[in-house]
């Protein structure tokens, strides 16, 4: 896909879409009684862009030829996937109700043997990077021009595998492959510095051979423009480092761990739904 800035138009319209999600996210899991809201409100506007905008795919045609691969490595972040992939025609809208209930294709974690659209299933932290990087050098032996994506949360690079990984990509010079990090800084046991600190990242990745972008995870535009600037770099892999906050969209869900893995209540999807128009 050539590279594409965007108008002014077009960001008002995605950060419309990604307000939408967001009400999805937080009636998806208040509805289970489950699931992992913070990290989904966190990471959802780096999807958007990334589905609505950037990715070369096509729902109606999963074998189209040069088709974008995309991991979802933080797969608990499951409700914020779900809902863009129902934005960009994979599931219908009615569907999404029935995240993980009993018999639904919408599991806690995406499973490819429920949607075969998706690239892998994931869950398991640490594992996502090894697999993007077998996708991106079985594309490139094969003479695919296909780019792929994978997203994945800043608690899982502290797996050993997310390093090892790291140099092989780099070694491989792997440049159709882009990580995007969503570096909200807190996971499940609290924030990430103090459970297993993380910093300096940039310095780390691109000790590691990467090419390293630093930006607003919920800039629409800044997003854009990185997942533009890494298609112009060659011989080496690229990582988008996406400063976000966690359950950004609800202000008590913001930056509190408590939502990491826990569904509001009846009350509190009402005051979210309020700030969020919903």
């Amino acid at each position: 896909m050539p590279e594409m800035r965007l108008h002014e138009e077009e960001i008002q319209k995605l950060k419309e879409i990604a307000r939408q999600c967001r009400i999805d996210i937080v009636r998806m899991t208040h509805k289970a009684g489950s699931g992992h809201p913070g990290g989904s409100l966190s990471a959802i506007d780096i999807l958007t862009v990334l589905f609505l905008k950037k990715m070369r795919h096509d729902p109606k045609n999963l074998s189209l030829h040069g088709r974008d691969r995309f991991i979802m490595s933080k797969g608990h972040a499951s409700p914020a996937y779900y809902s863009i992939l129902s934005r960009a025609g994979y599931i219908p809208e009615e569907r999404l109700i029935s995240f993980r209930k009993f018999g639904s294709e919408l599991q806690g974690h995406p499973e490819r043997s429920y949607l075969p659209f998706i690239d892998i299933s994931s869950g398991g932290l640490g594992q996502g990077l090894s697999v993007a990087n077998g996708l991106a050098h079985g594309l490139r032996i094969q003479g695919i021009p296909a780019r792929v994506y994978i997203l994945m949360g800043d608690g899982e690079i502290q797996e050993g595998q997310v390093w090892e990984a790291a140099m092989a990509a780099a070694h491989y010079r792997l440049d159709n492959l882009c990580a995007i990090l969503d570096r909200n800084m807190l996971q499940i046991g609290g924030n990430t510095e103090m459970i297993m600190a993380l910093e300096p990242l940039a310095d780390k990745w691109k000790a590691f051979g990467w090419n390293v972008i630093v930006i607003d995870g919920h800039d629409i535009d800044s997003i854009m423009n990185a997942l533009n600037e890494v298609e112009s770099v060659k011989g080496q892999p690229s990582i988008i480092i996406a400063k976000t906050v966690k359950g950004k969209g609800v202000s008590f869900m913001e930056n509190n761990v408590e939502f990491h893995g826990k569904a509001p209540d009846d009350e509190q999807l009402r005051k979210a739904l309020e700030e969020l128009g919903g």
